[in-house]
């Protein structure tokens, strides 16, 4: 006897008038808006200029979207050209059909491109926006839950979902997508829309832990997301029971997830290096973390890119320019006037006047700190 179980909405597409309002772009939307809000706070405690992310996804949402989409035609092409199907629908994406794995690879060729207008390095993009991205994937989940899709096998499980019957009220013909469900159960299966959902929520907890604990950077922090990810989709992929290009005998997704994991652990194993900050340019206006561009003697780095590799203050707005945190870093000198040097007498006349001041220090001496 189930002690509890899981229900899926009556339906998936609302009528307002004479427009559909679909739950699965609903979420997409909310999903797109959490993830350049929180990308954007997280790029700003790096040092970046408030509105870069919200630039740089002006590219790479569209182009996530279009790369979901062809992954999905290419990977399930039978559905729209094979026996009875229909070329266009391929374009019909508030229907639902988008892959990750083409979202994020062409979706980081449009970061790459809004990255490079903005002169932010992508790694710093890609690390700063990846918990939202995740977050983002989880929200998406709902939508598949809408429209009842993406289910596993069938099972006896506490909390399996209930799959109901639908019929389009236009044409009387089953539809699990514009349908209305007819309160028919058609049976109880795995959930694995809510399976990954709660995966990636456990991913953002990993990211941000690992990443405070390790200072993960240098585009590490998108790279565990990656290998995390692909390991709960394997074998929540080996759950789902809908129509999938087979290859060696399995669904195509579950090979993506082996070779896309491997790479992800290559690139952890051989990326190192401290996390990279973002640092003034050198006509940024004079701040309080700011040296005095009109200082003549050699200024120390300002608070916002600190000497130590842990270092995660935000710097000023103005930052375009890209320095690497370590224990070594260089001090960071303004433009100073092109004031003439002193001819070779008056130099050293100066500095035997200044020997002679009481407290001065002698040349060479080592001053405390430096």
């Amino acid at each position: 006897m189930l002690l509890a179980t899981i229900p899926s909405p009556d339906r998936g597409v609302w009528q307002l008038g004479p427009v559909p309002i679909r739950a699965y772009a609903l979420f997409i939307i909310v999903g797109i808006i959490a993830a350049i809000w929180w990308g954007e706070r997280r790029l700003v405690a790096r040092g970046g200029q408030p509105g870069t992310m919200t630039d740089i996804a002006v590219f790479a949402v569209p182009f996530g979207l279009v790369g979901g989409r062809i992954y999905h035609v290419l990977t399930d092409w039978q559905k729209y050209f094979g026996a009875g199907g229909d070329p266009l629908d391929a374009l019909k994406i508030w229907q639902g059909g988008l892959g990750i794995w083409g979202a994020i690879a062409l979706g980081a060729l449009g970061a790459w491109i809004g990255a490079r207008r903005r002169g932010v390095p992508l790694t710093v993009v890609a690390d700063a926006a990846v918990p939202g991205i995740v977050l983002a994937q989880a929200i998406g989940r709902l939508g598949n839950w809408f429209n009842q899709e993406l289910f596993g096998g069938e099972t006896s499980l506490p909390w399996g979902l209930e799959i109901y019957r639908r019929v389009d009220p236009d044409t009387g013909e089953l539809n699990d997508l514009v349908g209305v469900s007819t309160g028919e159960l058609v049976g109880v299966y795995h959930p694995t829309f809510l399976y990954e959902l709660l995966w990636n929520v456990g991913i953002v907890l990993l990211l941000l832990w690992a990443e405070r604990r390790w200072r993960l950077g240098r585009g590490r922090v998108f790279a565990l997301y990656v290998a995390a990810y692909t390991v709960g989709r394997f074998w929540i992929e080996l759950l789902r029971i809908d129509p999938a290009t087979m290859v060696f005998g399995v669904r195509i997704n579950v090979i993506t997830s082996v070779v896309v994991f491997l790479g992800a652990v290559a690139y952890l194993l051989l990326v190192r290096g401290p996390r990279e900050v973002l640092a003034p340019t050198a006509d940024a206006e004079p701040t309080p973390d700011t040296p005095d561009p009109d200082t003549t003697g050699t200024t120390a780095a300002s608070p916002d890119v600190s000497t130590a590799p842990d270092t995660d203050t935000a710097a000023p707005a103005d930052t375009t320019a890209t320095v690497t945190a370590t224990p070594d870093t260089a001090d960071v000198s303004p433009d100073v006037d092109a004031t003439p040097e002193p001819t070779q007498p008056e130099q050293a006349g100066t500095e035997k006047a200044d020997a002679e001041k009481p407290g001065a220090e002698k040349p060479g001496a080592e001053k405390p700190g430096t």
